[in-house]
């Protein structure tokens, strides 16, 4: 099956064909740094991110360019309320972005551009679009043409008669040609940071920002734009009519755009104070269930963010760890190799997720066979003790073959790292614990686990159980079977 695409700009899921394959361009409209992020926006870094991990899953070599928006009326004012000066503001919400973006396991992109770093990119693709007639100056601002571009509303699906009643309007009527026409250059304001530029000092407009910095970086056409569906329109609409009419051809192959995450089914933002901090909901749960959460329904479809789903995921999360972790202690570090069944078996589960994600990345799907299979490792465990040894020893290399790909079908979700990796609160290990700090905390358990051991050859139960209870007490669970005690941490 070849991986499919939902295209916005078609309203259909497209067969993935990038322009000079295996190379795959990819932009996606970052944040505006003026504030924490919230679970909204979470949800959009996570699934590009997602979306970028599975390309390269795929063998296709990903060029990824993430903005960031660092000028902005929203900047201008945040910074004015707390007297803070507006580019310290900036990086300080940038710096932010980052830290928490690789607690959610975001990879950072290839390129992250800033708005302030390509302002002459910006003045050269306005006056572009001015020797072309579809910009023009009015006292030290420049607007677009929209009816200048025939094809203007094709990606949003909108008659550009019918804006007029719902036309944003942010200038006085006779700064305008046409009520629907947008700014590309807003000339500067007293107190207001500006540039220099051929129409006087001033800064850009917010679309025109993710035009020059796209095709600077990425090239003039590129393969794939996401954001959220709130951004289609105006903001992509005016995406693709600065850089089309700048041109003459086309910006995107692929729109793809996921969506929002609700709360009691109203969309989250923060203009309605319906929103959590990506810091808040991480200080409650772990990174691994949040990433969970925001990528287990397919990446259209709304999500209703709730404390009963965070610990759903979180249930989620425990039980993929708990069968992996311990069909991997109990193998030991002789994990045997897969046989012909073996190998097939977890062929079969890997061939059956990449199915589920090449029908437009959807990892609903996708997770269901991981459930699946972890199901049938869970069975396979069982017959590790049985007393036959030809079975015992299949059912060792079962787990072991389907342990293994568990872990390959995690990656491309951004899963496995946040799932299993020595230092993550949720692999099992302090979370505080670097490198041989961990190693000597696991000598330290195994140790209590052998005197445990000792304490039961000899009858001292109390004392078995003491150690039993202080290591639960540190979240550190036993489990006895036949081969052995292993331990895990929940």
């Amino acid at each position: 099956m070849s991986l499919k695409i939902y295209n916005t700009a078609t309203r259909t899921k497209e067969d993935f064909a990038p322009l000079h394959p295996p190379a795959v361009t990819m932009y996606n409209c970052g944040p505006t740094v003026y504030d924490y992020f919230h679970i909204g926006n979470a949800r959009n870094f996570v699934v590009v991110d997602t979306v970028r991990r599975y390309l390269i899953f795929r063998g296709y070599d990903v060029r990824f360019a993430q903005n960031f928006t660092d000028i902005d009326d929203k900047i201008i004012n945040r910074s004015a309320e707390r007297g803070e000066a507006w580019d310290h503001l900036a990086q300080r919400f940038t710096d932010y972005y980052f830290q928490m973006a690789e607690a959610l396991g975001v990879m950072r992109a290839d390129i992250h551009p800033k708005a302030t770093d390509h302002i002459p990119h910006m003045i050269a693709l306005v006056q572009q679009l001015e020797a072309k007639g579809l910009a023009y100056a009015r006292g030290g601002d420049v607007y677009y043409r929209v009816r200048a571009f025939d094809s203007y509303g094709k990606l949003s699906g909108r008659n550009v008669d019918d804006l007029l009643e719902g036309a944003r309007v942010d200038v006085t009527a006779d700064q305008k040609e046409d009520p629907l026409d947008f700014a590309l250059w807003k000339a500067t304001k007293p107190g207001e940071p500006s540039w220099d530029s051929p129409w006087g000092p001033g800064r850009p407009g917010w679309h025109i920002e993710c035009s020059a910095m796209s095709m600077h970086h990425l090239g003039e056409t590129i393969d794939i734009h996401s954001g959220g569906i709130d951004l289609v329109f105006p903001h992509h609409e005016n995406e693709r009519a600065q850089s089309e009419g700048a041109t003459g051809h086309e910006f995107v192959r692929y729109w793809l755009h996921n969506g929002f995450v609700t709360r009691d089914a109203e969309k989250m933002s923060k203009s309605l104070g319906n929103f959590f901090t990506i810091n808040e909901v991480l200080e409650k749960y772990p990174a691994a269930s949040v990433r969970f959460a925001l990528i287990s329904a397919h990446y259209r479809h709304p999500i209703d963010y709730s404390e009963t789903a965070l610990k759903e995921a979180s249930a989620a999360i425990a039980r993929i760890r708990e069968a992996v972790q311990t069909a991997e202690k109990l193998l030991g570090s002789n994990s045997p190799a897969p046989g012909t069944t073996e190998k097939q078996q977890a062929d079969a589960a890997l061939d059956a997720f990449t199915t589920g994600m090449d029908d437009d990345f959807n990892t609903q799907r996708a997770i269901g066979v991981i459930f699946e299979t972890v199901a049938t490792l869970n069975e396979a465990r069982k017959g590790m003790s049985s007393g036959a040894p030809e079975e015992a020893a299949a059912a060792r290399r079962t787990c072991a073959a389907l342990a293994a790909v568990i872990h390959s079908m995690l990656e491309p979700l951004g899963l496995d790292a946040l799932i299993f990796n020595a230092g993550n609160e949720a692999a099992g290990t302090d979370a505080n614990a670097t490198g041989g700090d961990t190693d000597q905390m696991g000598k330290l358990i195994d140790l209590l686990i052998e005197a445990r051991a000792m304490a039961k050859s000899a009858k001292q139960f109390a004392l078995a159980d003491h150690i039993r209870d202080q290591l639960a007490a540190m979240n550190i669970r036993l489990q006895d079977h036949p081969t052995g005690t292993i331990w895990l941490r929940d």
